[in-house]
């Protein structure tokens, strides 16, 4: 039972889980949700119809019906929650792993994430305790539903003829964004992996390893493209390449959208990013006009959090962008979409991909390093204690691990909700204080707990 995460059940198939997990937590999930009736959709792993055909029938030996609208991206499903008023829904997708995982992406009413501290751990315990499968006297339905269509006229609302001005590559990476980029952005633009293979040939469907983004960065410099595009497995991240071939980190991204909520359509309220996000985004925010405010990683707990706050926008370090616009929730091409708006509006004005980010950007940062060590929070305790004695701690969050910030540096570690690894990074002001303030993490990592660099 080794699928069942915080955010999602995942895994290697037939390894971390199998056919009669599956069933089982079709099963279960009517009971959970009170639903009636289900909307199902699923990715182009090859694993994916087996596991279509397992969670069908256990919902429907619960008695519910079944909305299957077949391949789909994950951002489709959430609009077809919400948007048409479903308890429940589940996509069928492993996200951004490699092709030989899979796993159930679960969603409530409004397309409210459901996590494993909000129901998924309830299905674990009845599969676990072997809480008896009774099937229903009436056997639910299966009907088709077309959702496609609906969505896109929702994301071409946002089309502007601005966008003509833009020479833009889109790397598809062979995932869901190929059932839907075409019809958004046109067949003007340049794209790449734009064919759905569950094997993932070209590269793994995870645009945060660098070498997953090499094919779409040497596309932009040989086509002198305005920015580059890509999406991951299930189409519900996206991160971005400027003009130079340039990776740009997903967080000054959160920052960058404030032009278009902002200073397009007049819009000052709230803004969630999340606790490893760089301070040059709320400081290139708030004199906008916004509120920014810090919450923890994972859509379980940002989808959440953005419709309590009544957010407009907030976003992750790993690609993911929430709106308001989108029900609280995350889609990576609406993400796109809006970004390709800002930087047309900036061409216009002289002004390029890599230079708006060189106006946000202020800060050197470590990125995320991982460390493989057994006492996570004794781990945690002792950076915290240790740095907190060295110099002044102007600001202290300890939600999804712990954040502390100093006149000059800040720094957040916290335990992975999915691996075995302690997550840390690291900002500074400089080049030379960032490289000390890691070299002694990592020291005293290594030294006093035997942690292995990942």
């Amino acid at each position: 039972m080794g699928a069942f995460h915080a955010y999602d059940i995942r895994g290697v198939y037939n390894v971390d889980f199998d056919r009669d997990t599956v069933y089982r937590t079709g099963y279960f999930i009517p009971r959970l949700l009170s639903a009636d009736k289900v909307l199902v959709g699923r990715d182009c792993r090859v694993s994916s119809q087996e596991i279509h055909d397992a969670l069908i029938a256990g919902i429907t030996d619960a008695g519910a019906d079944v909305y299957d609208i077949g391949l789909s991206s994950t951002p489709m499903v959430y609009f077809g929650t919400a948007n048409y008023g479903f308890k429940a829904s589940v996509q069928i997708t492993a996200s951004h792993n490699p092709p030989q995982y899979n796993g159930l992406k679960v969603s409530r009413e409004n397309a409210l994430p459901v996590g494993f501290d909000s129901g998924l751990g309830q299905i674990k315990a009845w599969i676990d305790e072997g809480v008896e499968i009774i099937p229903a006297q009436k056997k639910g339905k299966v009907y088709a539903k077309e959702v496609r269509e609906d969505y896109l006229a929702f994301l071409r609302k946002y089309v502007t003829d601005d966008l003509k001005e833009l020479k833009v590559t889109f790397d598809l990476s062979n995932g869901m964004a190929c059932l839907l980029a075409k019809d958004v952005f046109g067949n003007g633009c340049d794209y790449i992996f734009d064919t759905m293979d569950g094997r993932f040939p070209n590269h793994e469907p995870n645009p945060l390893i660098h070498d997953n983004v090499i094919p779409l960065e040497n596309l932009v410099k040989k086509t002198g493209a305005d920015a580059g595009v890509i999406y991951d497995g299930d189409a519900d991240r996206v991160m971005f390449v400027d003009e130079k071939g340039n990776f740009v980190a997903p967080d000054l991204i959160i920052a960058l959208l404030g032009h278009y909520f902002i200073d397009e359509r007049g819009e000052k309220g709230k803004v969630l990013q999340e606790i490893r996000c760089s301070k040059a985004v709320s400081e290139y925010l708030e004199p906008m006009g916004a509120e920014v405010h810090t919450w923890k990683v994972g859509r379980a707990n940002a989808a959440v959090k953005l419709r309590e706050l009544d957010g407009i926008w907030g976003g992750e370090l790993a690609g993911h962008y929430y709106f308001r616009d989108f029900f609280y929730s995350d889609s990576g091409l609406l993400a796109s979409l809006l970004v390709l708006r800002v930087l047309a509006r900036l061409k216009k004005e002289g002004r390029s991909f890599s230079q708006a980010i060189a106006s946000i950007a202020r800060y050197e940062n470590s990125g995320e390093i991982n460390f493989r060590l057994d006492d996570k929070q004794a781990a945690m305790d002792a950076l915290k204690d240790h740095f907190s004695a060295q110099e002044k701690v102007l600001s202290f969050m300890d939600f999804d691990g712990y954040r502390l910030e100093f006149a000059h540096w800040w720094f957040n570690v916290r335990p992975s909700n999915t691996e075995p690894y302690l997550r840390f990074l690291c900002e500074a002001d400089s080049k030379e204080l960032l490289a000390e303030k890691v070299a002694q993490v990592k020291d005293m990592l290594v030294k006093r707990f035997g942690a292995v660099l990942q």
